[in-house]
């Protein structure tokens, strides 16, 4: 192939190459460091939970535009590739990729020399076509240069199936969805420890309505979020912490099928909890009501409750204590301070999950007129009060158990204060940036998760309270295994951002 050698020769002089893919109907374009093999394969790298990556992925029909200009106009080239995208998953595939774009990118190569090259994806555009065209030739009427390759079925019917599941996880953003796996189980624990026994039938329906009223909330929330053009102006969110799912912004899926989902999910979830409010009584009704209420309006008109500043309030009304309470009362069908008390430390940390996660959101927030505690404060006075957020809640625990009000083996949730110590830490010094307070969204949502099992395991231990040290002592390992784990990752972004500038 005369042309081959030629071509290959004008791609390697270029660093950066633009990657265009399809956005809804729309075409997104982007400018990003690439290297191209023997065979024409492209090689594209970006940090995980990038939208692009995600985008190009779920899109993978892909055109790429390489200009290369010289000295004199008329023999300035161009190049345009269009081919098929894939992640690459093969390890020593995906070595081989981030070696060769080492060479062309400097976040690629410091994250590689620094050994944290798994925050990476790694994509492989697979050609279909290459056109080279020379300016001169263009001008004189002469036809490009054309190679064609075999075209490959990579995306079969059930291929497409997986991804459109992979888009609605995303989409209903199943890995906050621990926020009502937490209190639920929390409220349940406490009625095993009054009454001995669970109804699992009520237990199950109780997590499903939950967590179906929960992605209603987070998918219609989407939805408002795209009408004010909130996640539609904001550019310095980080996924999957803030800034919304990014579904309706990368065109993955239109805004009528994100609101048809949200209406559907809150649908099932509410059916299920007025079956639950019929056999065990209309005090579940009324706490759903308030859920869901006050879930839908969220940031839906005409109500709007966080731009009035009382988000923060709700969510750890209705995903700390409404849930919990409700789990007790299905499984009792009486309510109790204890089942109130306990309620109070993951109500908390899950309004902390969303008040740090409002810290990138800050400028969004603010163009919009979304007034979170987050933008009336300012994003330096406003870690205060996360301090409070972070570390009341283990105040709370120490008092009732003192009081005895709470079981002294509660005093097993105090493993999860590192997670507290060291977000707190972060928060304070990198509050105005996004990327680097990734470590402390990321503890704020473990602290939440390992406190609220914490204080489950606390009360299905009963009387054996000869247990509450080794299970501590093994939390707490965890706890600081989690924090190093973390904070390495946190490490590489640092690296990421240091090799730029």
């Amino acid at each position: 192939m005369p042309f081959k050698d030629e071509i290959l020769e004008n791609l390697r002089k270029k660093d950066v190459i633009y990657v265009s893919t399809l956005q809804g109907k729309g075409i997104r374009s982007r400018i990003m460091h690439f290297y191209a093999d023997n065979d024409f394969s492209i090689f594209l790298a970006s940090m995980k939970n990038d939208p692009k990556i995600t985008q190009i992925i779920s899109n993978p029909n892909v055109s790429l535009l390489c200009h290369i200009e010289e000295k004199e106009l008329q023999d300035s080239k161009e190049i345009e590739i269009t081919g098929v995208a894939s992640l690459i998953e093969d390890d020593e595939e995906r070595k081989r990729a981030l070696n060769l774009l080492s060479q062309k990118s400097p976040v690629v190569k410091a994250l590689l020399e620094a050994g944290k090259d798994d925050l990476l994806h790694c994509v492989k555009i697979s050609p279909e076509s290459v056109k080279y065209r020379v300016f001169k030739e263009i001008v004189q009427g002469l036809p490009p240069t054309v190679i064609e390759f075999p075209k490959m079925n990579f995306h079969s019917d059930w291929k497409r199936i997986k991804d459109k599941i992979k888009i609605w996880l995303a989409e209903v953003r199943a890995p906050f969805l621990t926020a009502t796996i937490v209190p639920i189980v929390l409220g349940t624990s406490i009625a095993w420890y009054h009454t001995g026994r669970v109804d699992w039938l009520l237990f199950a329906l109780t997590l499903i309505s939950g967590i179906f009223l929960h992605m209603g909330c987070n998918v219609v929330n989407d939805y408002y979020d795209h009408v004010s053009r909130n996640d539609d102006i904001n550019r310095e969110f980080v996924r999957p912490f803030s800034g919304g799912s990014r579904m309706i912004q990368l065109g993955l899926l239109t805004p009528l099928e994100v609101l048809s989902g949200g209406l559907l999910f809150f649908a099932i979830g509410s059916g299920i909890g007025i079956y639950l409010a019929i056999e065990r009584g209309w005090e579940i009704l009324v706490l759903g009501i308030i859920g869901v209420v006050s879930s839908f309006f969220y940031t839906a008109p005409p109500l709007y409750f966080a731009s009035r500043g009382i988000g923060e309030f709700l969510v750890g009304l209705n995903f700390g204590t409404l849930m919990t309470l409700g789990a007790y009362f299905v499984q009792t069908q009486k309510f109790s301070i204890e089942a109130i008390l306990a309620s109070i430390p993951p109500a908390l940390l899950i309004a902390g999950v969303l008040y740090i996660n409002e810290f990138p959101d800050y400028n969004a927030d603010k163009e919009v007129g979304k007034k979170t505690i987050v933008v009336r404060l300012g994003r330096e006075k406003a870690v205060v009060p996360y301090v409070f957020i972070m570390l009341l809640g283990y105040i709370v625990v120490l008092l009732s158990s003192l009081l005895g009000k709470l079981p002294l083996s509660t005093l097993i949730s105090f493993a999860t204060i590192p997670f507290g110590l060291k977000a707190i830490d972060f928060a304070k010094k990198y509050h105005s940036n996004p990327l680097r307070l990734v470590p402390a969204n990321a503890m704020t949502i473990q602290s939440h998760l390992f406190t609220g099992l914490l204080l489950s395991i606390a009360f299905i231990l009963k009387d054996k309270f000869y247990l509450s040290i080794p299970i501590f002592l093994l939390f707490l390992l965890i706890v600081l295994l989690n924090i190093q784990k973390i904070t390495k990752k946190g490490k590489g972004i640092e690296i990421a951002q240091g090799s730029l500038s």
